[in-house]
């Protein structure tokens, strides 16, 4: 069993997604990867996958872009933080970001978010992620 059991990706860059995913796949750490093009089919996902919270493909962990298409990141965790409680899963949220910008890292305090990573994902960004966030190590090569 993987140390997650479901990670949502959220970017708008299909190649991003491709490179993400097959580094989750190598690493084992999700059962089931979900992806999403914007902030608003992330929702729409959150909604369909987490009617039950105790659901396998209800996300654990989120890596959500921060500069995306008809909705960004920041738009995303204000209307993430803006739905009844009980419709919000006990997530994990890491925004990933592209930019060093003062003014965007400033921005990030303060939200609903986990942390923080540049891109690109890594194997050693993943690990910390789940050392710090899940408690585990992880499995695979």
């Amino acid at each position: 069993m993987a140390a997650i059991s479901c990670t949502l990706l959220v970017d708008d860059d299909d190649t991003t997604n491709y490179l993400n995913q097959a580094l989750l796949r190598r690493m084992a750490i999700s059962d089931a990867v979900l992806v999403a093009g914007n902030g608003q089919e992330a929702l729409k996902l959150l909604h369909a996958h987490c009617e039950l919270p105790t659901s396998p493909t209800c996300p654990a962990l989120i890596l959500l872009d921060m500069k995306m298409p008809i909705m960004n990141g920041f738009e995303f965790l204000q209307a993430y933080a803006q739905r009844p409680e009980r419709d919000n899963p006990t997530v994990v949220i890491i925004m990933l970001t592209t930019s060093l910008n003062p003014k965007d890292i400033e921005q990030m305090q303060g939200l609903p978010i986990a942390g923080y990573l540049t891109k690109p994902l890594t194997r050693d960004k993943l690990t910390q992620v789940l050392q710090e966030h899940f408690g585990q190590p992880t499995g695979g090569n």
